[in-house]
């Protein structure tokens, strides 16, 4: 196959340009690849199951292409409308893109032959219709036998036959260069829609609130990440200063504790953790307010879901 490098066509350099999705279950690492590939942090990452909710873009031009990434929700079989909501993104992503990445938790199969086949029928057939889709199985870094990786990828030859399967580790990078070369030279030739240094296309407002979500989520208890969510009430953006309202929805009362804190302690430190991030995208110092307001039953609530983005 032709490399993306040094292409020239009658004395005049060609160019890729094109969409790629990243598709897979809950926690296959889509976000840490997209972040890995771009180079800088572009989607929040967290080890809770459905940390992205929306369909996040980065960006990444070389010298003789331009892809813009689709990071998008883990594809799930649990019922309600955000999940529902989360799977149409999903969907969606998978359907315009030029190239799709399926990324596989090859750890999570080591070992456990049968599961692999049992978890991912659901997406082969999903993609079955899609030429260009190739397969990555990832976390090779957690394998400490490699010799397990072996069945793994059998597995993933016989679910996947006539794709490429390559293991990469989206957290350390290994893996990761061969993996994007060949996902580029998938794609169409083209001319290049965004400025060079551009790495993505979303809205500061849900960048901030992805960060406070992401730090909430780190500081709280395994159920209730799922129940929480961020919106952002108020940016008034002065010189060199903005000040942001952060609104946290909750289901529970008991969560509302939980996300607060004794003392207001967790509250507190998620608030300086985000503060110094959102200070670093932004450029500008920041006076960052949080709110928790329970509000049962969000995750059904179509209003509440259209105001964060989903559906």
């Amino acid at each position: 196959m032709e490399s993306t490098r040094d292409i020239e066509t009658d004395g005049w350099a060609r160019f890729r340009f094109g969409t790629m999705a990243l598709v897979g279950l809950p926690n296959a690492g889509k976000s840490t690849l997209m972040n890995t590939l771009v180079g800088e942090k572009v989607a929040i990452v967290t080890p809770r199951p459905q940390t992205t909710r929306n369909r996040i873009t980065g960006i990444l031009t070389g010298d003789h292409f331009q892809v813009v990434f689709l990071d998008t929700p883990g594809i799930n079989r649990a019922g309600g409308r955000m999940n529902d909501l989360l799977n149409r993104a999903a969907m969606e992503g998978l359907m315009s893109a030029d190239v799709v990445i399926l990324l596989v938790d090859a750890s999570r199969y080591a070992g456990r032959p049968g599961l692999l086949h049992k978890e991912l029928a659901l997406i082969r057939d999903r993609i079955g219709n899609f030429s260009s889709v190739l397969i990555a199985a990832n976390k090779v870094d957690r394998i400490r036998d490699k010799k397990n990786m072996l069945p793994v990828m059998e597995e993933l030859a016989g679910l996947f036959p006539e794709r490429e399967i390559m293991p990469v580790s989206a957290l350390t990078g290994e893996g990761c260069p061969f993996l994007l070369d060949r996902a580029v030279n998938l794609l169409p030739w083209g001319e290049a829609l965004y400025p060079e240094d551009q790495i993505s296309t979303l809205p500061m407002r849900f960048m901030v609130a992805e960060v406070v979500r992401e730090k909430l989520f780190m500081h709280t208890r395994q159920e209730v990440p799922y129940g929480l969510a961020v919106e952002i009430e108020s940016w008034d953006e002065e010189e060199n200063l903005i000040r942001i309202g952060a609104l946290v929805y909750v289901l529970k009362n008991t969560h509302k504790s939980i996300v607060i804190g004794k003392k207001g302690r967790i509250l507190k430190e998620v608030g300086i953790e985000a503060r110094k991030e959102i200070e670093s995208l932004t450029g500008k110092k920041v006076f960052l307010e949080t709110w928790v307001k329970v509000r049962p039953g969000w995750t059904e609530n179509q209003g509440i879901l259209s105001s964060l983005g989903l559906g």
